[in-house]
């Protein structure tokens, strides 16, 4: 399956890839060349744990640049003030709980629903995209479903500080 991400997105992934090749690496190599120079390799703790952020530095290299590799672009449309899309909050009321929740509508990497984030391709996130305040969707899951309203949309905000899914 293909991540559905904004160029954004992939600016960012890239940035992450820049750092790590360019500076994380050469910080990793340095420090399991220290490690190993201090002996004995079968009970030395370091070496091993330098080994393993190297390691796992080359795996999340190797991730970030397969997930831009597959992706899929998507734009991020105009749409009206009080229409939901891309990055805008949306204040839900879900009757069945008499509670009302605020989430952000990210693409599939950034969906974090602990944080408010929620994935344009999420049952919820697909059933509010481009309705409108005070409307009262439908949001299908399996056979059955649920029903929200929109009580408010805020706009899109800077992507900063978002963090992108680690595998």
């Amino acid at each position: 399956m293909y991540d559905r991400l904004t160029k954004g997105d992939i600016e960012k992934m890239q940035r992450e890839i820049d750092e790590r090749k360019l500076v994380l690496r050469k910080e990793l190599i340095a420090e399991v060349q220290e490690a190993r120079a201090q002996g004995d390799l079968s009970e030395n703790f370091e070496y091993y744990a330098a080994k393993r952020a190297k390691n796992q530095n080359e795996s999340r290299i190797r991730y970030l640049e397969r997930m831009i590799r597959t992706a899929h672009v998507i734009e991020e449309r105009e749409s009206a003030d009080d229409e939901v899309a891309m990055n805008k909050r949306v204040e839900v009321y879900f009757p069945d709980d008499d509670e009302t929740q605020v989430y952000r509508i990210v693409t599939t990497i950034r969906g974090n629903t602990l944080k408010g984030l929620i994935s344009i391709d999420s049952p919820l996130g697909k059933a509010l995209l481009h309705h409108r305040v005070g409307e009262t969707v439908h949001v299908k899951v399996g056979e059955g479903g649920y029903d929200v309203e929109i009580r408010s949309i805020s706009g899109a905000e800077d992507e900063d500080g978002d963090v992108i899914r680690s595998f």
